[in-house]
């Protein structure tokens, strides 16, 4: 492809497409530049491999610390494992680019987004969503786009598209959507609990931002003469498509309207009717009959098309009768449960939560603040995570075997999306030093699991006594779009999110939003669709959240026993090297004296964590008194030193020492300093002076009784 440049003036700002230059071996390629970040995106195609019934589509995020002008850690000083933030791009850029491709296409296909460059204005997230598509479609891929994303901020009462990272934290909204001409296809926000018709206005205003990005895309279509590639899809075979609904529709239908089966007795009902109705009756055909003979070549046809009639009937009886297949109504949640304090106490936290036969027990646990995640090799600007929320997905909980590997993207995925809700609820750094983790296992899944973490989350924060501002509940949302018929589902469960055409989980508080994420299996839905799917969400988190309550209404007034203490104060940074010591001396002596752990920060503020409240005051105590400013007049419990002809040198406070004259040793005439005090001796002294040099002169002398004892039961005290 010959170099091409393409510049589009979005929003008061440039995005800048240039296409042709680099991996020019890729089938497409373009580098899309905003600002001083730019993200080469690639995609590339390449035959299937035989006998595959689904899309092998990879997308992955590359992101180079050499864009910020960094240099990796660690000891071979390169990237490895990519960090949770670029497995959340991969994933922001591959939900609303699957849909779009055929549902017959199986050739291989990988996009790849890699960061060039970037400066702390411009996200590369939705830019590289945007070039995906871009790419796409320079590879001449069959492809239902053209699709771009914005992110819209909240900056006082204004929306602001593609805000800065500061206008991102410092404003109440943070929205992706994603869209074609056919509507919207992809949704994911973090929200400060702002009122559901906020989002729906800021979603409005963010397709029609995208719209500008998509006719931007199709005049580059139109000066490269790129027309969308059309392929037709292979044909169904018809003839064992309705040898399989003769046999098998009736009873499919008789299943589905069994609502008291349960989705094992469904599954193995279902599973019994395919062997007995379907492949009983294609094994007794003879060898001539093309049935048999399409189905000696294809092993996966049957289960492919059976998979299709189910899916068929199940849509039908919903959109037709407004009835699903355990029986509710569109609008009805499932029955909920939930229990907190699960486990002994030495856990900090539990909650376990039940809806339906979705089953997650979520646990909290508090630590220090150097217990925060440090995301130091992290190309984006934030430093480190102070709230961390781990989503675990064994196999047992949808009753299978299979090896246990470490966490794969969609465990990361629902992780974050869970921690994003609790975010805007939890207490600030300054009331609540703690460092924060939730683990959600989730026990038994049937549907929106992401969304029983959240539930589960606040019962196990609430119960470990963390002082969240309001409690947060979830649901997920789906829908059924036959031709212009359209229903939408509320707490759906895993065969409608397998069968149907949307997964919109929505989260909050009774005052609004936090969280948002919605996929789509088709190429868009209208805003009118968007708004009743959130609009619908409403009732069942309220509905939600009140079984929450009926089970713990705020948090504990105390924390666990088992969870440390933290205290906390400010010293001066330039006393920082002193508590710290010469490598690291002073401080270990401290945490020797009181096993406590210390943690440091650069601007001076000390926490202590302790088991017990007493060895964390003593802690505090020692280093308050290392670095506290010493007044005239103060009265001390002092330790001699060293002895000089002249007077003797008293260590006051760890690090600060002064020295009594000769004379002020005691009343009277001191013929020896070595006749009143030796090295080693306590001595009560009294801060005479402290000169221009901020060296401090003490004395013996003038001191009450009273203030004696005081100092004496301060040294107890520390």
């Amino acid at each position: 492809m010959q170099e091409f440049d393409k510049s589009i003036s979005f929003d008061g700002r440039d995005i800048r497409l240039k296409m042709g230059t680099l991996a020019p071996q890729a089938g497409g390629s373009v580098l899309i530049q905003s600002g001083d970040t730019a993200v080469l995106v690639t995609a590339t195609r390449a035959k299937g491999r035989d006998g595959i019934d689904f899309l092998p589509l990879t997308v992955d995020y590359e992101g180079r610390l050499y864009a910020a002008g960094r240099i990796p850690g660690g000891f071979l000083r390169r990237e490895g494992r990519p960090p949770e933030k670029a497995t959340l791009i991969s994933r922001l850029i591959d939900r609303p680019l699957r849909p779009l491709f055929p549902h017959w296409l199986r050739d291989e296909l990988q996009i790849v987004a890699t960061t060039l460059s970037m400066d702390e204005e411009v996200p590369p997230d939705v830019l590289a969503v945007t070039g995906a598509s871009v790419a796409v479609i320079l590879a001449k891929i069959p492809f239902k786009g053209p699709m771009a994303a914005v992110r819209v901020g909240l900056v006082g009462d204004d929306f602001i598209i593609n805000p800065t990272y500061r206008e991102v934290y410092n404003g109440d909204l943070d929205l992706v959507v994603a869209g074609t001409p056919a509507g919207i296809v992809m949704v994911e926000a973090g929200a400060n609990q702002l009122p559901e018709q906020d989002i729906i206005e800021a979603i409005d205003f963010g397709y029609e931002a995208v719209q500008d990005l998509i006719n931007a895309q199709q005049e580059l279509m139109t000066d490269l003469g790129i027309t969308l590639a059309t392929s037709e899809p292979p044909l169904v075979n018809t003839t064992v498509e309705q040898f399989i609904e003769s046999k098998a529709a009736q009873k499919i239908i008789t299943v589905l309207g069994k609502f008291d089966l349960g989705k094992d007795g469904r599954d193995a009902a279902l599973d019994e009717i395919k062997a007995s109705e379907v492949e009983a009756a294609i094994a007794e055909l003879p060898e001539t009959d093309p049935v048999k003979q399409s189905v000696e070549e294809d092993p996966k046809l049957v289960g492919n098309l059976y998979k299709a009639l189910t899916k068929k009937l199940m849509r039908k009886q919903i959109v037709e009768e407004g009835v699903r297949v355990d029986g509710r109504k569109l609008e009805q949640v499932r029955p909920i449960s939930c229990e907190v304090g699960f486990l002994p106490r030495r856990v900090h936290g539990s909650g376990l939560f039940n809806r339906g036969l979705t089953q997650v027990l979520s646990l909290a646990t508090l630590g220090s603040p150097g217990d925060a995640q440090d995301l130091a090799d992290d190309l984006h600007p934030e430093d480190e995570k102070r709230y961390l929320h781990h989503y675990n997905f064994p196999p047992y909980s949808v009753g299978e075997a299979r090896p246990m590997r470490s966490p794969g993207r969609r465990e990361i995925g629902h992780g974050a999306l869970a921690e994003r809700a609790i975010i805007p609820v939890l207490p600030p750094q300054e009331d609540f030093p703690y460092v924060v983790r939730v683990v959600s296992e989730v026990l038994s899944s049937n549907g929106s699991t992401s969304m029983g973490s959240v539930c589960g989350s606040t019962l196990a924060l609430m119960d470990a006594g963390v002082p969240i501002k309001k409690p947060v509940s979830g649901a997920a949302m789906g829908l059924i779009k036959e031709g212009d018929e359209i229903r939408i589902l509320t707490d759906i469960q895993g065969i409608e999110d397998f069968l149907g055409d949307m997964d919109f989980k929505v989260a909050g508080t009774d005052s609004g939003i936090t969280a948002l994420q919605m996929d789509m299996k088709i190429d868009g839905l209208s805003m009118e669709v968007v708004s009743k799917a959130i609009m619908q969400a409403l009732p069942a988190r309220l509905h939600i959240l009140d079984k929450m309550l009926a089970t713990i209404r705020e948090p504990r007034p105390e924390l666990s026993p088992f969870a440390p203490r933290l205290l906390t104060l400010k010293i001066e940074p330039e006393h920082i090297g002193m508590v710290i010591g010469p490598g690291g001396k002073t401080i270990k002596g401290i945490t020797e004296q009181t096993s406590c752990k210390i943690d440091i920060a650069d601007d001076g503020t000390v926490t202590i964590a302790s088991s017990e409240g007493e060895r964390a005051e003593r802690a505090r105590q020692m280093i308050y008194n290392m670095t506290r400013k010493l007044n005239e007049g103060e009265v001390y419990l002092g330790r001699v030193t060293r002895i000089i002809p002249i007077g003797a040198f008293v260590e006051v406070l760890p690090g600060k020492e002064g020295m009594i004259h000769i004379s002020q040793l005691t009343e009277g005439r001191v013929g020896k300093v070595e006749d009143e005090v030796g090295v080693g001796d306590e001595v009560i002294v009294k801060v005479r002076e402290i000169d221009s040099k901020g060296r401090l002169n003490l004395t013996r002398l003038g001191i009450h009784p009273d203030e004696a004892a005081e100092a004496r039961r301060n040294v107890s005290r520390g």
